[in-house]
């Protein structure tokens, strides 16, 4: 990849927010403005590549080659722009080549398979020896750090705690919120060593995310009508939304009890 730190500086948040619910965008834009230290070298793979939004804004140059199980995405990725190649497949049984691929990414995506050991196994299959791997999931922060839930928790109703936590993870679609501890011993065991890790997006940046949930459905219904999120996508029609979000845009990069982790990790050369 070039130095992208020679080019102007992208307004990360400003192209995410235009185009996805507050909540989300600025999600997306914290993890988008660190794409830009990886330095990842070609051929480059993205597992869960989705429709394709996310890499167009996070990288200055085409990723080789998405990958995504699901028909619909596909299809938007194939014409995003941001990929050489899109294939429909799954990250148990990856369509490549042993040794193939020079770093990969995944956005947000591997704490939503359920059979990770498998998936690591394939990725570390068809990566070449000491390639890297750059990498985004929740963590163990990620349901204690619940505005709601740790409100019932502190007026002593633990079971609606609970109930909250579960349901949030739920129609999040986590399945591993895993420690570093966790995601060592997985990676180490298919075939992967930890380079470096770091939390990011702290509990006030994940109270904008839970609540964006609910304040964010006329979003929902109006991509349901319109398949947009925003209609009028100009600056002034984000000027509340901005507000509420630029604060954790701004944060620094490592938050020690951020509810996410990066990880960049390589294969194993032996």
């Amino acid at each position: 990849m070039t130095d992208k730190n020679t080019e102007p500086t992208k307004d990360y948040l400003w192209l995410q927010l235009k185009e996805l619910p507050y909540f989300r965008a600025i999600l997306r834009a914290v993890e988008a403005r660190q794409y830009k230290g990886f330095n990842l070298e070609h051929p480059i793979l993205d597992l869960g590549c989705g429709d394709g939004h996310f890499v167009t804004i996070a990288m200055d140059e085409k990723v080789d080659v998405g990958i995504d199980p699901w028909t619909g995405p596909v299809r938007l990725g194939q014409k995003s722009g941001g990929y050489s190649l899109v294939v429909q497949g799954s990250g148990y049984t990856l369509p490549f080549p042993d040794d193939y691929f020079s770093s990969a990414l995944s956005n947000s995506v591997l704490e939503h398979i359920p059979d990770l050991d498998l998936t690591l196994k394939e990725m570390a299959r068809v990566m070449k020896p000491g390639a890297k791997f750059v990498f985004c999931v929740p963590n163990q922060n990620f349901l204690p750090n619940l505005s709601v839930s740790g409100f019932f928790d502190r007026i002593g109703l633990h079971a609606p705690a609970r109930w909250y936590r579960n349901f949030f993870n739920t129609i999040s679609r986590h399945i591993h919120c895993d420690d570093p501890d966790t995601w060592e011993k997985r990676l180490e065991a298919s075939g992967f060593e930890i380079e470096r890790w770091w939390h990011y997006f702290s509990p006030q940046a994940l109270h904008v995310l839970e609540w964006g949930h609910y304040f964010g459905l006329p979003s929902l219904i109006l991509h349901f009508l319109t398949r947009r999120w925003n209609v009028v996508q100009e600056k002034w029609n984000f000027v509340l939304a901005n507000r509420i979000v630029e604060f954790a845009y701004n944060e620094p990069q490592e938050q020690p009890d951020g509810a996410y982790s990066f990880y960049i990790v390589r294969k194993k050369t032996r």
